[in-house]
């Protein structure tokens, strides 16, 4: 498989996506923006040549949109291979060249978000316990924060105390979300305007800075929805979905 680095300047030309197919889609332009401001805070994109059926998306934990306390820790924000792709190894291959990059730059190993069973959008718990992944931390809501140690004595990484235990005062439905996944340029206003026709009481908080990223009462930033102060899930959801949640 031949793999091509993502950067600012073949950003607009290259296919990011995992689902959407067309480089002028709003939920592709909208991770595009957010990727082009990342590539200064050290962030690496590596794709297969085929369109979006593998990648790799990593960041220096220090600059990652997530609530750990990681130094000197590279974080993987996504690594992805599709269905028919499964199986040769591609996985193992972009793994291998984070975990090659990241030592050559002197960091103490990898972290990741994951859980005990799989969840969706979630990293895989069966393949970073085959490469030797341990879990760090684990938050009330049973997100886990994964690591690769590079040297025994490296302290684990562990979540923030605001995302250790998720938890709102605002009652309804409330939904954080960034732009680093497409998808939520589409469906969060699907589900503000379903939310509206239905009289569902629903607010949409659009987490816009590394800082609030890093602040946020949740593990997974890109999409958490919480009710009534408690969390419910990070699957993005189409209308029928919500109201079926409802």
């Amino acid at each position: 498989m031949e793999y091509i680095q993502v950067t600012k300047d073949n950003l607009e030309k290259e296919h990011i996506c995992c689902a959407i197919s067309g480089n002028k889609d709003v939920q592709v332009s909208s991770k595009k923006a957010w990727l082009a401001d990342r590539f200064d805070e050290g962030l690496v994109f590596l794709k297969s040549v085929e369109r979006g059926k593998c990648f790799i998306e990593y960041i220096p934990a220090e600059n990652a949109w997530v609530p750990i306390e990681a130094d000197g820790y590279t974080y993987i924000d996504c690594l992805w291979v599709s269905g028919a792709f499964k199986g040769h190894g591609y996985s193992s291959d972009l793994l291998n060249v984070c975990i090659q990059e990241s030592k050559n730059k002197g960091k103490k190993g990898l972290c990741i978000l994951c859980a005990a069973k799989k969840k969706t959008f979630l990293a895989d718990p069966k393949f970073l316990k085959h490469k030797g992944f341990i879990v760090g931390d684990e938050a009330d809501n049973g997100i886990q924060l994964w690591y690769l140690p590079f040297e025994e004595k490296a302290v684990a990484p562990r979540f923030k105390d605001c995302a250790k235990h998720p938890h709102i005062e605002e009652m309804g439905y409330v939904l954080y979300y960034t732009n680093q996944c497409p998808f939520n340029a589409k469906y969060v206003p699907v589900l503000e305007q379903t939310a509206r026709d239905n009289g569902i009481p629903f607010r949409a908080i659009h987490i816009e800075s590394k800082e609030e990223a890093q602040n946020a009462p949740t593990p997974v930033t890109n999409y958490a929805l919480f009710h009534d102060g408690e969390y419910v899930t990070n699957e993005q959801m189409n209308d029928k979905k919500f109201l079926k949640l409802i």
